[in-house]
C-alpha cells in the first residue's frame, strides 16, 4: 500500500531522462522553421553574439540565420536533427534575444528543465502614465522588487517595453505570470511576494505537503476607494417657491431706519471716529490680556507630607 500524498508529489531529486538519438534514430521527415523580427537597437548586440548562438544551436543540429536587412532571425531544422522539440527551444531562444534578454541567460532555454514565458502587458492598462507607474512598481526601487521575485521563483525576469520575459522552471513561471498580471491590475507585488515567502517555508515541511495552506497564507482586504467621503457641510436645497426673493435693503434704507440719514455730515464723521476708537480700545484690551497671561504663575500642587516610619 502506497500513501496517496506520495503519489501526488514528485520525489526529491527526480529528473526526466534526456532525449537521445536512440529515441529517434531516423530523424525528422519534414523541415520546420521559425522566424522573428528584432528592433533596430538590438542589431549591434546580435551581430556580436551570433556566432555563439549558431554554436549552441549547432549542438542540437539546428541552423540559425541572421538577416540584418529585414531585421529578422530564422531557425530551421536539418537532416541530422533528431529531437522534435529542439526547434521549439530554438524559436524561444530567438524570441528571448529579440526581447533584450542577454545570450548568457537566453541559452539556458535549450536545457530540459528550463522554460520561458513572454507576458504582454502593453494592452492591460489604458492610460500610458498609469502603465509606466505600474511597470515601475514591478521593478521596485533600484530593482529590489524584481530581484526578490527572481529569488523566490528561481526565474530570470526581464522587463522591457511592453513585455515581461521570464526564464526558469515551470512552477516559477506560473507564479511570475500571476504577480505580473496582478501588478497591472493595481495589486501591489509586495502582497504576492509575502505569500510566496510563506509558501517557500511551508514547502520545507514534509507533513504539510498534503494539507491545505489556506490558514497560513495572509488575506489582504482590498480598500474600496471609489466611495466618496461625505462632506462636513451639506448644501441642502431650499423649497421651490414661485415668488421672487425680497429685494435687499439699500444703504439709504438702512440709514433711514436707524435715523442716521437725518444727521449732519459733522455728526456722521464724529460717529464714525467713535466707532473706530471703540474697536481700537477692544483690540488693545485683548492684546494686553494675551501679554499678561505669561506673567500669571502656574498652580502649584499641594505638598503631601509622608509619615516617617519608626
Amino acid at each position: 500500500t502506497v500513501d496517496e500524498s506520495e503519489l501526488l508529489t514528485v520525489p526529491d531529486g527526480w529528473k526526466e531522462p534526456a532525449f537521445t538519438r536512440e529515441d529517434n534514430p531516423k530523424g525528422l521527415l519534414e523541415e520546420s522553421s521559425f522566424a522573428t523580427l528584432f528592433p533596430k537597437y538590438r542589431e549591434a548586440y546580435l551581430k556580436e553574439c551570433w556566432p555563439l548562438v549558431q554554436k549552441a544551436l549547432g549542438e542540437n543540429y539546428v541552423n540559425a540565420t541572421l538577416d540584418l536587412i529585414e531585421g529578422s532571425m530564422t531557425v530551421t531544422t536539418t537532416k541530422k536533427t533528431f529531437d522534435p522539440y529542439a526547434i521549439i527551444r530554438a524559436r524561444d531562444l530567438i524570441k528571448l534575444l529579440a526581447r533584450s534578454v542577454p545570450f548568457e541567460q537566453a541559452v539556458r532555454i535549450l536545457q530540459d528543465d528550463v522554460a520561458c514565458d513572454i507576458i504582454k502587458i502593453g494592452s492591460l492598462v489604458r492610460k500610458r502614465d498609469t502603465f509606466i507607474k505600474r511597470r515601475g512598481r514591478l521593478l521596485g526601487p533600484k530593482g529590489s522588487t524584481l530581484k526578490a521575485l527572481e529569488l523566490l521563483t528561481n526565474c530570470y525576469i526581464m522587463v522591457q517595453g511592453n513585455t515581461v520575459s521570464a526564464l526558469g522552471p515551470f512552477s516559477g513561471l506560473k507564479e511570475v505570470r500571476k504577480v505580473v498580471l496582478d501588478t497591472m491590475k493595481n495589486i501591489h507585488p509586495i502582497y504576492n511576494i509575502k505569500t510566496l515567502m510563506i509558501k517557500r517555508e511551508l514547502s520545507k515541511d514534509p507533513e504539510l505537503r498534503s494539507q491545505s495552506w489556506e490558514r497560513f497564507l495572509p488575506k489582504f482586504k482590498r480598500k474600496n476607494l471609489k466611495k466618496r467621503k461625505e462632506p462636513k457641510k451639506k448644501n441642502t436645497k431650499k423649497e421651490y417657491t414661485p415668488f421672487p426673493p425680497p429685494q435687499p435693503e439699500s444703504q439709504i434704507d438702512k440709514e433711514l431706519a436707524s435715523g442716521e440719514y437725518f444727521l449732519k455730515e459733522r455728526q456722521k464723521k464724529r460717529k464714525r471716529v467713535e466707532e473706530i476708537k471703540a474697536k481700537q480700545a477692544d483690540a488693545i484690551k485683548k492684546r494686553q490680556e494675551e501679554r499678561n497671561k505669561a506673567f500669571i504663575p502656574p498652580k502649584e500642587k499641594p505638598v503631601v507630607k509622608t509619615k516617617k516610619g519608626n
